[in-house]
């Protein structure tokens, strides 16, 4: 089987040849510590983790490329420090938040998860009707800018792929919550329910617009919604709440997608996701992750209750990485009876933290890619 297949044939509960072989990725800081620990500093870590191994890593020969399609705002805010403090920094990031954060990093870091970044919010930029009306300005699907000028070429090398083609984005919590902050964006949610309605709404248009751009192209093979709304134990917000602010989004982006031929719709939300599995299972949606064991998921509790009705990715318990010996060796073996039963790609249930060591990453690795069936 190639990178593709394997990855397919897994989460839709068939006969792979061996499960991916995903540990999971570190952030900076990680990697950081790393190189103080057996990580040379001029190897990267990967092809450095395989060599350990063993293990010959797969290289598709028909990767799919980047097909470059924006859904973020446009044009983004200015990254800007509007003050320095003693030890931090207050910031505004590329999606017009205030925020303040250690100045240990600066504001490029709040683009993308490069490393873990503790921030207190000051201001978001979504408080009132009329900074959504200006927001909503930036949420054009026919600006030109959001396709690459050689996007039909794209397309066409991609559908000739021998690698899994993911398209993602924000999903409606996810992306109220940038626009009006978690505080916020719950006050609406109690106080004026048409306000959060009337967002959701635009979300869901502007993204099953994009959607619809793209598919008319090319066919990918899964779409990926960040949707992180949930804590220790708790959703953020009650069942009732997710099924009148989300579940129409979600519905309609995995009909039209379903519609089309793409096989996985995958939902990421950090924290306890077991009271909003069913919700998604409703909707369409086919795989979850990163599924955190401190927040209370257990994959075999959720195997035996949903059945292949959910395929999951993530769920090994950073603590137990962290811990080395016998605790990784114990936290596999609870999850061995969820990989023999299929849907189910282990990997480190979250960004790889700091507290990980190398040797124990590596012995982390080894025995997953033992259980996997690559060693």
């Amino acid at each position: 089987m190639n990178i593709r297949e394997r990855y397919l044939e897994t989460l839709a509960f068939g006969s792979p040849d061996k499960v991916p072989f995903h540990p999971g990725g570190p952030r900076e800081s990680t990697v950081r510590n790393w190189r103080t620990q057996g990580l040379a500093d001029s190897e990267e870590w990967l092809p450095c983790l395989f060599a350990e191994l063993g293990v010959d890593p797969e290289t598709p020969s028909l990767p799919p490329p980047d097909l470059g399609v924006d859904f973020r705002m446009r044009p983004c805010f200015e990254e800007r420090v509007i003050e320095r403090r003693e030890g931090h920094l207050v910031v505004q990031d590329w999606k017009g938040n205030i925020c303040e954060i250690s100045d240990e990093f600066d504001v490029t870091y709040l683009r993308n998860a490069i490393d873990f970044v503790t921030r207190r919010w000051i201001k978001c930029p979504v408080e009132n009707r009329d900074d959504w009306g200006q927001m909503k300005t930036r949420y054009d699907a026919a600006d030109e800018g959001r396709f690459p000028g050689d996007f039909g070429n794209r397309c066409h090398q991609a559908a000739r792929r021998d690698d899994v083609l993911t398209i993602a984005f924000s999903g409606p919590f996810w992306q109220m919550r940038e626009w009006c902050g978690f505080e916020g964006l719950c006050m609406l949610m109690a106080e004026d329910q048409g306000f959060v309605e009337e967002m959701a709404a635009f979300w869901t248009d502007f993204v099953a617009d994009m959607l619809e751009r793209i598919l008319a192209h090319v066919v990918f093979d899964a779409l990926s919604i960040s949707e992180d709304m949930a804590c220790k134990e708790k959703a953020m917000i009650s069942p009732p709440m997710i099924r009148t602010f989300c579940r129409p989004s979600w519905d309609r982006w995995c009909r039209l997608v379903h519609g089309a031929g793409v096989p996985l719709v995958d939902v990421d939300s950090d924290g306890y996701v077991g009271e909003i599995i069913p919700i998604w299972i409703e909707s369409g949606v086919s795989v979850c992750d990163p599924m955190e064991a401190a927040a209370g998921n257990d994959l075999q509790t959720y195997r035996d209750e949903f059945g292949r009705s959910m395929a999951f990715r993530g769920g090994v318990d950073k603590r137990c990485i962290a811990a080395g010996g016998h605790a990784i060796r114990d936290e596999l073996r609870r999850l061995e009876p969820v990989v023999r039963d299929g849907g189910y790609i282990p990997e480190c249930d979250h960004g790889v933290p700091s507290n990980v060591s190398w040797p124990d990453f590596v012995e982390y690795s080894r025995l997953l890619a033992r259980m996997t069936g690559w060693l």
